[in-house]
């Protein structure tokens, strides 16, 4: 229910009431600034000879000194200089991390493959694998059954995270103390 339809309601008021409340007299005129010739006449006069402006098409206009054919000479040279030589920053560097990469993914091939008897090294592949395998057959399932929310990835996604920390710690365990890598 609004205001109006309260004060509607109530008892009604008289016309001296009214008079007190809202008198016929209303509020005093907003001051506003007179205009003055004098305050404009010292205002520059856009339409005038003295103002110039340039054309939009400037740097298509010819070159017309000697001047300025040898700065656009020297700015295409700059330009193609910088161009030049960002190039072959990226391409040195593409080359470098390149190689620096291989050698990482040569050097971690090498080490899974001097430690591939170990027993840690083939443990760890088996659990990871037979988990990847079991969750991912239990999400399927539950995705058919309609039952796969989000409370349930996270709550598994927080499980798998608790195990990866517990087989960390118990591979660099066994990697200390029992079976040593080469």
């Amino acid at each position: 229910m609004s205001y109006a339809d309260i004060a509607s309601k109530g008892p009604k008021q008289s016309p001296e009431e009214a008079y007190v409340l809202f008198p016929p007299h209303r509020a005093h005129p907003v001051p506003s600034l007179a205009p003055s010739e004098s305050e404009s006449a010292n205002l520059i006069d856009v339409d005038s000879p003295h103002v110039s402006s340039v054309k939009s098409d400037f740097q298509e206009q010819a070159v017309k000194t000697e001047t300025q054919a040898e700065r656009l000479e020297h700015e295409a040279e700059d330009k193609a200089r910088i161009a030049a030589e960002k190039a072959e920053i990226a391409k040195r560097k593409a080359a470098t991390k390149g190689k620096s990469v291989k050698d990482a993914l040569k050097k971690d091939g090498k080490k899974l493959s001097d430690n591939r008897d170990n027993p840690v090294v083939v443990g760890n592949a088996l659990i990871w694998g037979i988990t990847a395998a079991t969750l991912g057959y239990g999400a399927y399932k539950k995705h058919s059954e309609g039952k796969l929310d989000w409370q349930l990835a996270g709550t598994v996604a927080g499980c798998v995270g608790a195990f990866a920390v517990a087989d960390y710690f118990g591979s660099k365990w066994l990697f200390e103390n029992k079976y040593p890598p080469k």
